[in-house]
Formats: C-alpha cells, structure tokens, sequence
C-alpha cells in the first residue's frame, strides 16, 4: 500500500488575475525544480484543499495548486449571491490554467484530477495534448447530460427517502423537469431564505449520493453556509449546462489524448460516478491504465489515494 505523504506548506503563492474581474489563488510546494504537477480539484466549487499536497513526493515534484474562479480563495466568492457566474465556464477555467503555466513558466506538467477535476483535466488534455507529460484521474466523469440526470434523478431509486426529500424541496410544479434547473434557480432567489434552503438540501443529496460504501462519514465542509452556498450554485451553473461541453465530446474525442501516459482510478461502489465512465475511456485511450477499486466509492479512500500516490511515484521521474 502506498502511504500519503507527510503534510507540507507551500513555498509560493500568489493571485493571478485571469480577467473578467476574476483573481485566482495558486500556490506551489514540493521541489522548485522537480517535476511539475497541476491539481484540479472536484466541485465544480471545492477549492484545494491541503491534503492534495500528500498525493506526492515533495523531493520529487513541484506540485501546482489553484482554486478555481469561485471557489477557495480565488476572487470574487460564488458564495456572495451578489457573485455574477456569466465568465465561469470551462473554456474559461481551460484558459485560466493556460494562464497560470505561462505565468509560472512550467512547459509541460501532470496533471491530476478528481470527480469534475477529471472532466476539466480531459477537456484541458484534449485542447492543450502538448502541455501534458501524464494525466492521474480518479472518480472518473465526463458530466455528460445523462451523468447529470443519473445523479438528480435515477439515484433515487438508491436512496428513495432521501431523494424524495431532494425532490420536494423545488417547487411542486418543478418536480418532474429538470431539478438540477430548479435548483438553480432557488439558488438564485432574492429571498436569502430560499437560497439557504436550497443549498442546504442540495448539499445533503450531494453527502448522501455518494454513501454507496461501508465507512462513509458526511463532509464537513457542508456546515459551513457559506461554503454550501459557494457549491451548489457552482454545481449547479456547470452540471445545468453539462460542463459547458458538447455532449459526449470528451468521450469522442479521447483520441486526442494518444501518446500521454495515463491511470484512472475508479471504486466499483461508485453509483453516483458509474464506473462505466472511466471504462469506456480507457477503451478509446490505449495509453491509459485502469484501476478498479473493489471495495470503494467516490473520493479518496484508503485504497483508491494508495493507488493514486502510486500512480505518482511512477510518474516522478518521467520527463
């Protein structure tokens, strides 16, 4: 089994300002002169947090973090209902990334994500192949439209109760089209009230979609009203317009990855992210490797980060 890595601290940070009035928050730890790694964290909205730092070997990495516009640190704050989304898109966290390896000089990196980091990190892959020297994916999605549906609607048939409650939080006569569109647009009432209600209940669906294995504790980053508010209405933004993708692309368009090294890391107790996401892609991508995680669901468990920090250890000294 592949330990985590002891905590470190970063040696730099900054603010990057990527225009339409947004500033993104970077740091950068490990080796200045190792080998150079970017996260992407999940979300879309759950910033990076410290313990990506432990998927690497800081002697051998120069590991690259940022939150992305909204979230974290970054300016302004999707938790300030006043916050406007208009210029929070893919294309423009692709470009912010672009962006923020000029700006710290940095000619090709791996790239590392999980759950809405692995769509970012494959639509990012697929538009820039040449920027990329190795791609480690875990929770694999792609957020096509039906991915969307599977979690806000097909789920309830795993958790029928709590679904329920998920669904009756909209409106009545909202209950049968899209809840991910209603959601949306609670999180976008004028009533501070209604805003808190619905974040707080999409919040729960998110803690809970995702319980499909033994030991599952509830995030507690869910207390804090200000970060539920943050999140959902950036998952809702993104999942709403299916990651501002054309539908099925990235799945299409794998062959764009050919020549870059990669692993994808997948528990087959993941329900909310099937595991026959991450299967049909290592089907149309021959360099990529998949690691099936018998006992485990969406995130990091114990096994999927060992299998995740191995995969790092063996890209660390590959240029």
């Amino acid at each position: 089994m592949s330990e985590l890595y002891p905590p470190i601290e970063p040696y730099a940070c900054g603010m990057l300002d990527v225009g339409d009035g947004n500033s993104v928050y970077w740091e950068t730890c490990g080796n200045p002169a190792g080998r150079p790694a970017l996260v992407l964290h999940g979300g879309p909205g759950s910033g990076a947090s410290p313990f990506w730092r432990r998927l690497f070997d800081p002697a051998a990495y120069r590991v690259v973090l940022f939150d992305q516009r909204g979230s974290g640190r970054s300016t302004p704050d999707a938790g300030d209902p006043e916050t406007s989304l208009e210029a929070n898109t893919t294309p423009h966290l692709i470009a912010d990334i672009e962006l923020l390896r000029q700006h710290l000089g940095i000619e090709k990196w791996l790239v590392i994500g999980g759950s809405w980091g692995t769509t970012l990190a494959l639509a990012y892959a697929q538009r820039h192949p040449g920027r990329l020297s190795g791609l480690v994916l875990f929770s694999v999605t792609s957020t096509t439209r039906r991915e969307v549906e599977w979690v806000t609607r097909d789920m309830g048939r795993v958790f029928p109760g709590e679904w329920a409650r998920f669904r009756d939080t909209v409106p009545e006569g909202e209950r049968d089209g899209s809840l991910v569109d209603a959601y949306a647009r609670m999180l976008a009432d004028p009533d501070p009230a209604v805003r808190e209600r619905a974040a707080r209940e999409w919040c729960r669906w998110e803690d809970t979609h995702v319980a499909t294995h033994p030991g599952h504790s509830p995030d507690p980053r869910y207390e804090d009203p200000r970060f539920r508010l943050r999140f959902a209405r950036l998952v809702t933004h993104y999942w709403r317009h299916a990651g501002f993708l054309e539908d099925g692309a990235l799945l299409r368009d794998a062959g764009r990855l050919a020549g870059i090294p990669g692993v994808l890391v997948h528990g087959r107790l993941d329900i909310s992210g099937p595991p026959d996401i991450a299967w049909q892609l290592a089907r149309v991508w021959p360099d990529a490797e998949l690691v099936l995680i018998g006992d485990e669901g969406h995130g990091l468990g114990k096994t999927t980060r060992s299998a995740v920090v191995a995969a790092t250890d063996r890209f660390r000294s590959q240029r």
